[in-house]
C-alpha cells in the first residue's frame, strides 16, 4: 500500500493496513472485501489516512508545541489534564489543510456522495486510531465520531475535530496508563455513508456475554434513532440474547428479550446550527421492541459470520464487539463497525472468582436495584455527582475507593473513574459508557438504577453487589461478603454426574463454565414470580373481574407483546431457554410450576383464584392443579412454553418434570392434559421425569416407572412426609433431617427399584448440597446423578471423588 496517500477508498483497506488507516477503518475495509459478498451489509466510504494526520501536524508545526504542553503532565491531576488537553485540541482545530490534502479529501467526498447531493446527504465522520484493538488494550471509544456532516467545509472541520480528539483528556490519560507514547499513535478518519437509523434503530452487539464471558451467546442492545445516546447511557435500551450454536442450525434461538424504556432518541437535524438533535421517543414506540424477531436473528447471524471470519484470520477465538444500524427508510440492517472484544477474551480460563453476600445479610435494607455489570461486590462511601458536568468536574474531590453515583458518566470523567470502587448510574444499559469503563477497570457497576442520585447521598456507606445475577443490589451500610478463588482444573474427575440446581435464569451463564453435567432442577416458579410477575389465571381472566387496578397492572406488564398468552408463553420460554442454552446439549430438567395456594394467593391477582387452605404444603399443589378445571388453562400455557423452547428455539435438551404427583392415575391425567397442549412423552425425543417426593412414589415406584423416563428425588418434601412434619413450621424444625434413617431407607429403596426397572434416578433436593456425607451415601447406593446448588458444587465433587475412590478400593 502506498503510505504517501492522504485518502483511499474504504474497500481498499485491509487488516494489514492498521498503521495507515487505524483499527476501525481496517476492520471495515476487511469486511467490505470479504463479508459483504456473504450478505453482510456495510456502508461504503473513504479514509483520510494517518499519513494525512502526521502531515497535517507537520504542516502546522505542531509537533514541538504539543510535546512542550505534554511535558511533565500529571495525568492523575484532573485540572492539569483538562487544561493541557484543551490547549492541544485548540491548536489542532486552528490548523489548516495544505491545498493538496484538501483537494484530495474533497475529491474523495464528492465521489462518495455525488456532487448534486453534497448538501442533502450527511456522512458519518469516525476517528480510527492506529492503536485501536490491540491485544492488551482496545483504545476503543477514546476518539470522537461526528454524524450527519453535510457540505465540504463542515466535513473539513469534522476531520480536524477528529484529529484533535486524539488528545482528549481521557485519551491522554489512557495512553499514560498503558505507557503508550503520544506520538507513536496516529489517527485516520473514516468517512461513511450515513444509514438512516434516525428513522430506525441502532445499537451494539457482542458475540460473547459481556458479563459472564459465556461464549455461545450473541448479546444485542438497541434503541431508536442514532446510537450515541445508547453509548452515552442516556437511554435504557432493549436487550436481546440469541444462542449461537442452534442459530447456526436454523433455529429461532432467541433466549431473552427485555423491553427497555428507550425514552429518548437522537435524530438528524436540518438546522444549520446543529447536525443532530435529541427528542422524546413517542410513547407508543417505547412500548415496542426496536427490532423484530427476524431482524434479531439476521443481525445475530451476521455477528456470528464476523466472529468466525476474525477467528480464522487471527488463528484463535476472537469474540467481536459490533455496532449496527437499522435504516428506517429502507428497512435494511447494516454493520457500521466491528472490533475484537478485549475484556473476557483475555480472561484466564479455568479460574473463577466467586463473590457472595453472606446469606444472613441478604435481608438487610436494599436501597435500590438496577442492571448489574460484572459479578463483583464492593463497599465504600458514596460520592454523588449530581449537578457535575464537564466544566466543573475538575473541582470534584473524589477519593480512591469511593462509590461514584451519577446520572450518567461522561468520557471526560474516565481519569477520575479509575479511582472508583464501584459505579452507579441512573440511566444506561449493559453497553453504555459507564458499563464499558467499569468492565475495563474491573469494578462492579449498576446502571439503569433509576433515582440513584436522588436516593444516595455523599458520605453514605453502601455495598454494591453485582454477584446475584443480572440484577444489581445496593445495600445500606458495609455488608460482609466472601470472595473465593476456584481453579476448575483442580477439580477431580468423578464417575457420578454432578448437575446443578439453577433457580434463576439470571445466573445461568455465570455458572456455565463449571463442569456440571446439566441442570437437575430448574424451577418454573422463580421465572413466573420474577419474570412474569402475575398469577397465571389472573393474567388470563382479568377482564372478567371487576378489578381495574389489576387490569391496569397487567396492561403495563404485557407491553411489547400481542396479548396476555403470548406474554406468558414467551417470557416463560425465555427464562427456560436461557438456562437450557447455558448447558446445551446436557439435560436440563425443568419442573412444572409447584406453587402452594398461599404462595399463589400472594401474587398479583392471586386472591381472586386461590382457596384458603389450612396446610397448603400438602394441599392443592403440583400435579393436582394441572388437570383441574380451575387451573388447566394456565398449565396449558406452561406446556406451550416448553414446546416453544424445544421446537422453535431448538433446545431439545429440556426434560420436563412433574412434581407432587400422588398416584399413577394422577400422572396419566396430567399426560392427557399435556397432549391437549402439544406435549407428548416420547414425541420428538421428549422425556418426562417424576419428582419423587411423596412416599407413594417410592412405594409404587415399580408401577410409576412404567410411565416415566426417570425419577428425581425431592428430598425436602420426602423428608417432611416421611417424618410427618411441616417443613415450614419453626416449632418442629429441629426434627427435620434428610439424613434420618427412615428417609435414607426410602431413598435407598427407590434407587434399587429404579435400577431394576431400568429407569434413571437422580436427586435434586437440598440434602446433598448441605451435607457432603449425604452425597456420599447416595453414591454408595448407586444413584445415577446428583444435582446441587452452585455454591455447593466444588465441595460435592470432592466428596463424591473421595467415596468413589473408597468404593473402588473395596
Amino acid at each position: 500500500m502506498n503510505n504517501n496517500r492522504f485518502t483511499m477508498r474504504l474497500i481498499e483497506a485491509s487488516i494489514e493496513d492498521i498503521d495507515l488507516v487505524g483499527g476501525k477503518s481496517a476492520s471495515l475495509g476487511e469486511m467490505l472485501q470479504h463479508l459483504k459478498p456473504l450478505g453482510v451489509n456495510i456502508p461504503d466510504g473513504f479514509i483520510v489516512t494517518s499519513q494525512a494526520y502526521f502531515q497535517f501536524i507537520t504542516d502546522n508545526q505542531l509537533d514541538q508545541k504539543i510535546k512542550d504542553i505534554l511535558k511533565g503532565v500529571d495525568s492523575t491531576n484532573l485540572r492539569e489534564l483538562t487544561s493541557c488537553g484543551a490547549r492541544i485540541r485548540t491548536l489542532i482545530q486552528q490548523g489548516v489543510f495544505s491545498p493538496a490534502m484538501e483537494q484530495e479529501i474533497l475529491a474523495a467526498y464528492e465521489e462518495l456522495i455525488g456532487l448534486e447531493y453534497i448538501q442533502d446527504f450527511g456522512v458519518a465522520v469516525r476517528s480510527s486510531a492506529t492503536a485501536e484493538d490491540l491485544p492488551d488494550a482496545s483504545f476503543a471509544g477514546q476518539q470522537d465520531t461526528y454524524l450527519n456532516i453535510r457540505g465540504r467545509q463542515d466535513l473539513l472541520v469534522a476531520i480536524k475535530n477528529c484529529f484533535a480528539s486524539l488528545f482528549t483528556d481521557r485519551a491522554i490519560s489512557y495512553r499514560e496508563a498503558f505507557n503508550f507514547g503520544h506520538f507513536n499513535i496516529g489517527l485516520s478518519v473514516c468517512i461513511q455513508q450515513m444509514v438512516r437509523s434516525d428513522l430506525g434503530a441502532s445499537g451494539v452487539a457482542f458475540s460473547i456475554d459481556t458479563e459472564s464471558g459465556f461464549k455461545d451467546a450473541v448479546i444485542i442492545n438497541g434503541s431508536y434513532g442514532l446510537g450515541e445516546l445508547l453509548v452515552q447511557g442516556m437511554v435504557n435500551p432493549d436487550e436481546f440474547i440469541v444462542y449461537k450454536p442452534l442459530l447456526k442450525r436454523g433455529y429461532a434461538s432467541i433466549v431473552e428479550k427485555k423491553l427497555g424504556s428507550k425514552q429518548l432518541q437522537m435524530i438528524y437535524s436540518v438546522s444549520e446550527s446543529e447536525t443532530v438533535k435529541v427528542i422524546d421517543t413517542p410513547v407508543e414506540s417505547t412500548k415496542r421492541f426496536c427490532l423484530s424477531d427476524a431482524q434479531i436473528l439476521q443481525l445475530s447471524k451476521w455477528v456470528c459470520i464476523i466472529e468466525e471470519y476474525y477467528t480464522a484470520l487471527k488463528g484463535k477465538w476472537c469474540p467481536m464487539d459490533v455496532e449496527w444500524a437499522l435504516d428506517g427508510l429502507k428497512g435494511d440492517l447494516y454493520i457500521v463497525q466491528a472490533r475484537p472484544e478485549t475484556i473476557h477474551s483475555l480472561k484466564k480460563s479455568n479460574c473463577i472468582t466467586e463473590y457472595k453476600i453472606n446469606a444472613k445479610n441478604r435481608s438487610s435494607q436494599v436501597l435500590l436495584k438496577g442492571i448489574a455489570v460484572g459479578d463483583k461486590i464492593a463497599s465504600g462511601r458514596v460520592h454523588n455527582f449530581k449537578g457535575v458536568n464537564k466544566q466543573n468536574i475538575q473541582e470534584i474531590n473524589f477519593n480512591t475507593g469511593d462509590i461514584m453515583v451519577a446520572e450518567i458518566t461522561d468520557p471526560d470523567w474516565e481519569p477520575i473513574m479509575k479511582k472508583a470502587a464501584a459505579i452507579i448510574t441512573n440511566k444506561g444499559g449493559r453497553t453504555c459508557h459507564a458499563a464499558i469503563v467499569a468492565r475495563e477497570l474491573g469494578v462492579p457497576a449498576i446502571v439503569g438504577c433509576d433515582g440513584a442520585t436522588e436516593t444516595l447521598f455523599t458520605g453514605q456507606e453502601v455495598t454494591v453487589s453485582c454477584a446475584e445475577g443480572d440484577t444489581g443490589f445496593i445495600y445500606q451500610g458495609q455488608i460482609p461478603y466472601s470472595k473465593h478463588e476456584h481453579n476448575l482444573s483442580d477439580l477431580p474427575e468423578v464417575s457420578t454426574p454432578i448437575m446443578m440446581n439453577i433457580g434463576s435464569p439470571d445466573i445461568a451463564f455465570q455458572y456455565a463454565e463449571y463442569p456440571a453435567k446439566g441442570v437437575g432442577l430448574a424451577r418454573e416458579e422463580f421465572i413466573i414470580n420474577n419474570y412474569i410477575k402475575i398469577h397465571p389465571m389472573a393474567l388470563l381472566k382479568h377482564r372478567e373481574l371487576n378489578d381495574i387496578e389489576l387490569s391496569n397492572y397487567i396492561s403495563s406488564l404485557i407491553t411489547g407483546y400481542a396479548d396476555e398468552q403470548q406474554y406468558f408463553i414467551e417470557k416463560l420460554s425465555y427464562g427456560i431457554g436461557k438456562i437450557a442454552s447455558a448447558y446445551y446439549p446436557n439435560k436440563v430438567i425443568v419442573r412444572f410450576s409447584d406453587f402452594k395456594t398461599n404462595e399463589y394467593y400472594n401474587m398479583p391477582g392471586g386472591k381472586h383464584f386461590e382457596p384458603g387452605e389450612e396446610n397448603p404444603m400438602i394441599g392443592w399443589r403440583g400435579a393436582s392443579r394441572y388437570y383441574s378445571a380451575a387451573y388447566k388453562e394456565a398449565f396449558g400455557m406452561e406446556c406451550r412454553a416448553i414446546k416453544r423452547v424445544r421446537e422453535i428455539m431448538g433446545l431439545d435438551n429440556v426434560v420436563v418434570m412433574i412434581p407432587f404427583c400422588r398416584t399413577v392415575d394422577e400422572l396419566l391425567r396430567v399426560y392427557q392434559v399435556m397432549e391437549e397442549f402439544g406435549l407428548k412423552r416420547g414425541q420428538k425425543g421428549m422425556e418426562v421425569y417424576l419428582m419423587a417426593e411423596v412416599p407413594s412414589n417410592v412405594i409404587l415406584a415399580e408401577e410409576f416407572a412404567r410411565y416415566i423416563d426417570g425419577f428425581s428425588i425431592g428430598s425436602n418434601d420426602l423428608t417432611q412426609l416421611v417424618l410427618g412434619l411441616d417443613r415450614d413450621s419453626a416449632l418442629v424444625s429441629g426434627l427435620y433431617n434428610e439424613r434420618n434413617a427412615a428417609v435414607k431407607i426410602m431413598i435407598a429403596n427407590l434407587i434399587r427399584t429404579a435400577k431394576r426397572q431400568g429407569v434413571k434416578v437422580g436427586i435434586c433436593g437440598q440434602g446433598p448440597s448441605d451435607y457432603p456425607d449425604f452425597a456420599q451415601f447416595l453414591v454408595e447406593e448407586g444413584i445415577d446423578s446428583i444435582s446441587v446448588t452452585p455454591d455447593s458444587f466444588m465441595k460435592t465433587v470432592k466428596a463424591v471423588k473421595e467415596i468413589e475412590e473408597k468404593l473402588v478400593a473395596y
